[in-house]
């Protein structure tokens, strides 16, 4: 055989070499759990231990499962409650791999084993909601409301009925009937928790309708009483602003009644330091007031008011 030849077969000899020790290692981490089959069935325990460890190569084969905790996040369901009000339930739970040939031997995967737990979470929330009133799974205790002025009103805090079992509680009831079906594949579940409630779509229409005219009825209310105290204002402002006239009018009467009671006097102190001459200016005024080229007097000869006339023409 040729040298070349030799050289050829002295590689692929290695390269096999290669292989088969590749195949025949594998690497166990902190995170994983591996169970080695031979021929699709398991043999010996768990591994658990991390490092490097040994297996028959091409016969056996390490299967990977995750050692840490899981999450599972369910699709929200549809359920009737026991008083009948239909609601959206949106779960979630943390699960892990606990017996991990049991759980190769019943589901062999995670995706499986998600769609297992799938399966018995959802059964057994469906079965817990349906035997308690809706606001028993709103609520996880009875914590009293704090309310606003509507709610006051409205007395919102004696229609509520008191909590018996609640929403955690509900939620350990799933956990638990949940716990006793699981192990029998292998898992284990730490926590379930009701992540989100809604109501559906019709029931949630008609809720919202309620809301709105339960807000419309408020602002109304809000409304009236707005228009009663602008009223009541306005009122006040017109007593106020007659007030202030009367007032203001009577202020004036008094002045004008001290003015015209002071010229009175100053008259009077006239008259009598004069008489005579007051009685003369005070015809003079009437003359100039009473007459000019257009009038007309129709008077005896002895009338009074041509006294200071007559008198002057003797002068």
């Amino acid at each position: 055989m040729s040298k070349p030849a030799v050289n050829i077969l002295i590689g692929i000899l290695i390269f096999l070499i290669i292989i088969v020790l590749l195949n025949s290692f594998y690497v166990v981490s902190e995170m994983n759990q591996v169970i080695i089959t031979q021929f699709g069935e398991p043999i010996g325990d768990t591994i658990t231990k991390p490092g490097l460890h040994m297996k028959v190569p091409f016969i056996q084969k390490a299967n990977y499962f995750e050692k840490r905790w899981l999450e599972w996040d369910g699709d929200a369901n549809e359920i009737p409650t026991k008083d009948k009000k239909y609601i959206w339930v949106d779960t979630y739970a943390r699960w892990r791999i606990s017996d991990p040939l049991k759980f190769f031997q019943r589901v062999r995967d995670e995706r499986r084993g998600q769609s297992r737990i799938d399966d018995i979470i959802d059964g057994e929330t469906r079965n817990a909601v349906a035997s308690y009133d809706l606001i028993e799974i709103v609520r996880s205790s009875n914590r009293e409301f704090e309310l606003t002025e509507e709610l006051v009103e409205l007395d919102i805090s004696s229609a509520i009925p008191k909590i018996l079992t609640g929403r955690e509680k509900i939620a350990q009831i799933i956990l638990e009937k949940s716990s006793a079906i699981t192990p029998e594949f292998g898992v284990e579940l730490r926590d379930i928790r009701i992540k989100r409630v809604n109501y559906v779509e019709e029931v949630q229409r008609k809720q919202f309708d309620r809301m709105i005219s339960e807000r419309q009825r408020i602002a109304a209310k809000y409304r009236s009483e707005g228009d009663g105290k602008s009223a009541e204002v306005r009122g006040e402002k017109e007593r106020e602003l007659k007030r202030i006239t009367s007032e203001a009018y009577r202020t004036s009467q008094e002045i004008k009644g001290k003015a015209d009671a002071e010229a009175t006097r100053i008259y009077a102190e006239a008259y009598n330091l004069d008489p005579e001459f007051y009685q003369f200016m005070k015809t003079l005024e009437m003359y100039v007031s009473s007459l000019d080229k257009e009038t007309w007097l129709l008077l005896s000869t002895d009338s009074e008011f041509l006294k200071y006339l007559k008198d002057s023409g003797k002068r």
